[in-house]
């Protein structure tokens, strides 16, 4: 999904403003399945883009080996299309104490996410890493 906002050319999104604002929230994967298995929630991985008509997914962290992880870590998308649109899903909200780290593009995003951040409470670190961008 990135890829396709970075592009900004898909006939079917609506929105056009560039990879700039967009922030990533990250977990720790065996803390949010601990969770959502404690909560019945249900949570997978799949091995493409789960938004396509055919793909495979699993819910066993032990056969994550499955991922094409060569396709996951590569920047060229020519030789790595499948492979590289794996995602992880949880099947309802994901609790906000469970989010580790901020990344966001630029200084100036870095600068409206700390501010957006709660004055107490989880504040879970912000860090600009455009190497999370294209």
């Amino acid at each position: 999904m990135l890829y396709l906002i970075y592009q900004g050319n898909h006939p079917e999104m609506a929105y056009r403003g560039g990879q700039g604002p967009v922030v990533h929230l990250e977990a720790d994967l065996r803390a949010v399945v601990a969770w959502a298995n404690a909560q019945a929630v249900r949570w997978a991985f799949t091995l493409s883009n789960a938004g396509s008509y055919f793909f495979e997914d699993r819910n066993d962290l032990a056969r994550l080996n499955e991922i094409n992880w060569t396709a996951v870590q590569a920047r060229d998308w020519r030789a790595h299309k499948e492979g590289k649109q794996a995602e992880f899903t949880v099947g309802t909200a994901l609790p906000w104490h469970l989010i580790e780290r901020i990344g966001v593009n630029s200084a100036a995003v870095y600068g409206q996410v700390v501010n957006a951040l709660p004055a107490h409470g989880h504040r879970p670190p912000v860090e600009v890493r455009p190497d999370w961008y294209y």
